[in-house]
């Protein structure tokens, strides 16, 4: 079991529970120009403009950089930067600009050229609105990930060909916190099936390769094996990222899934496009044009790699439980029917006859579109399409799904004799679309590392149908769940963005965890459904100060689940903010003494269940639970 084998693991004097935060280093400025010494400092035109030092105007000091003579607007200052920047480490770059006197307002742009065997590439950084009033930073971040001939570092305009200025460059890195050494391996606690984690090129260089290398044994290209990376136009394939990924695979023992032959998304139009160039419609013709440029994708990528790649997610996302039939609406769906899972499956059989071949979705939790994959699984298998497996992606968050949810997932496909694997797990600290917090609360971390416990404490019991088990991401600073309409910042992996380990890697793999995201901050919650009636309940709480001084207020947060509310409540004061429940003393309750306890209740309501909240915090504190 995992739990016995994470004790022998342990060092000696090993943190066993909290959050590591690690500090961040210095900034390492590796390009600084202020042009105060009436040199370009290295820049040079791009064209056959004119880029010198001057004092016309400075944004900092007495002297900046000038532009004049532009003819078109990619013209402008370009500074080599070819050996000043390191390939894997990320860097910031700071430009300020102006346009020259009686310019018309204009973007300004920040890029790099990159060119290897005398093909040239580019890539934006920043862009702002230039004028000739003031200064303007351009802004960006460059992370350099494959081999150049050349790299520069370019300003230009979108519209314009008048001149500019820009003045004090600045460009610089703040160098990786070094990973801990002398924590457990994750791929050595859990024996029981293959631990692994979805990586991008960025991935692969550094600490996070070596974070990457210590911790897990199998390896997902997150998006370097998709359609629109591997065949951006038909029969031009590219393979540089994914090839990257898989030599590193190689080099340090870890498996590879293929990730994903087939998906509604991140496929490029000319897909879908008939053979006059239209958009297609359900035709014969279409349906064999179509097919004909699946199998030859297929082909073309499965048949790449061999027994490189061991596991394919053939097809991904395919269902739509909403559907009367249970199938997504895709075009592919809608030109070929079943006929492109049906080939998909038959090619990669083909062409990667040892490689298990999965079937992939997300909320397969959910009974209706639980049922409707084991419907489709059960067709295709009984024509004797080559399924071998399901793959449950397990995007989750702190409150949802439950262990119950959860095992009869797992309990729907066991008759069936396919594998199972947990494809795409990460555990978001938020609960519905609308929360946004400015750093990660103490007690979504809490709840974040409990459902973590919870989740893999399942899979270890079920390890004889899960053959693997992926997260979706390395660390916090590496997740697709980050911005989205509201900008926010998650925190779903086992690693902050320090690459440190979280609450969440301690309480999967320590048998002693506390339970606390830090030390106990003096208090012990009890929480009990006291009554209980279709759609409604009686809840109490007692919260006991078990710290040696005395508290001259105290407010208990929680949060609330699957549609729990709160109607009435006594001996406190109750607020809420999105799912997030506040309960702080009245006027006469507000002393709680060191060993002393006080208790409230409440009504409240429920629909579909009525978990029992398991985290709580005390004035901002984590506390134990009774």
């Amino acid at each position: 079991m995992v739990l016995a084998v994470a004790t022998a693991l342990l060092p000696s004097g090993a943190a066993l529970a909290g959050t590591t935060t690690a500090a961040s280093a210095d900034p390492v400025t590796v390009v600084s120009g202020t042009f105060e010494d009436g040199t370009t400092q290295g820049w040079a035109a791009r064209g056959g403009e004119t880029v010198e030092a001057g004092t016309t105007v400075a944004h900092g000091g007495t002297g900046s950089l000038a532009v004049t003579g532009r003819t078109g607007t990619w013209q402008g200052p370009i500074l080599d930067v070819t050996d000043t920047l390191a390939e894997g480490t990320r860097y910031s770059v700071s430009v300020w600009v102006r346009l020259a006197d009686g310019a018309t307002p204009d973007v300004a742009r920040l890029s790099v050229e990159r060119r290897l065997d005398g093909a040239a590439s580019y890539q934006t950084l920043g862009s702002a609105q230039a004028t000739a009033d003031g200064w303007v930073e351009l802004t960006g971040s460059y992370l350099r990930t494959s081999e150049a001939d050349y790299v520069g570092l370019y300003v230009e305009t979108a519209s314009v060909t008048a001149g500019f200025f820009i003045d004090d460059v600045i460009v610089s890195h703040v160098p990786e916190t070094p990973i801990q050494t002398d924590i457990p391996s994750l791929k050595e606690v859990f024996t029981e099936f293959p631990l692994g984690v979805a990586l991008s090129p960025e991935s692969l260089y550094g600490e996070r390769a070596r974070l990457a290398a210590k911790h897990f044994n199998s390896v997902t290209p997150g998006n370097a094996l998709k359609w629109d990376a591997t065949e951006p136009r038909e029969g031009a394939f590219q393979f540089t990222d994914a090839d990257r990924i898989v030599q590193f695979a190689a080099e340090n023992g870890m498996a590879v899934r293929g990730h994903t032959l087939v998906w509604h998304q991140q496929t490029p139009d000319w897909v879908f496009r008939d053979a006059a160039g239209d958009v297609m419609t359900p035709t014969p013709e279409n349906k064999e044009l179509l097919l004909s440029r699946l199998e030859a994708h297929i082909r073309g990528v499965a048949g790449r790699y061999g027994d490189d790649i061991g596991v394919w997610d053939v097809v991904n996302e395919v269902i739509d439980e909403n559907q009367a039939d249970g199938m997504r609406r895709s075009m592919w769906y809608q030109i070929t029917g079943l006929d492109y899972i049906r080939t998909a499956f038959r090619v990669a059989h083909e062409v990667a006859p040892n490689a298990r071949l999965f079937i992939n979705d997300y909320n397969t939790n959910v009974p209706a579109k639980r049922d409707a994959l084991f419907g489709l699984v059960s067709q295709l298998r009984s024509e004797g399409v080559p399924i071998h497996g399901v793959g449950h992606q397990m995007h989750v968050n702190v409150e949802w799904p439950s262990v119950a949810e959860t095992e009869a997932m797992l309990q729907k496909f066991i008759p069936l004799g396919v594998e199972q694997q947990i494809t795409e797990l990460d555990v978001s600290i938020y609960t519905n679309s609308g929360e946004s917090f400015p750093t990660p609360p103490a007690d979504r971390l809490l709840a974040q590392a409990h459902k973590y416990r919870e989740m893999f404490g399942l899979f270890t019991e079920y390890a004889e149908h899960i053959t693997s088990v992926t997260v979706w991401g390395l660390d916090d600073d590496s997740t697709w769940l980050d911005g989205g309409s509201l900008g926010r910042d998650d925190a779903p992996m086992l690693f902050d963005d320090q690459l440190q380990a979280k609450s969440a890697y301690w309480a999967v793999v320590d048998p002693n965890w506390s339970g606390t995201a830090e030390p106990s901050s003096g208090c012990r919650v009890a929480y009990q459904v006291v009554n209980e009636w279709p759609g409604g309940f009686e809840g109490r709480v007692t919260v006991t100060n078990t710290s040696p001084s005395p508290l001259a207020g105290w407010n208990l947060t929680w949060s609330l689940a699957q549609g729990q509310e709160i109607a009435r409540l006594w001996n406190g004061v109750v607020s809420r903010n999105g799912s997030a429940v506040s309960v702080r003393n009245t006027s006469w309750n507000g002393t709680l003494a060191a060993d002393s306890a006080v208790t409230f209740g409440f009504l409240g309501s429920w629909s579909g269940a009525n978990p029992r909240p398991t985290y709580f915090t005390l004035n901002g504190g984590a506390c134990t639970t009774a």
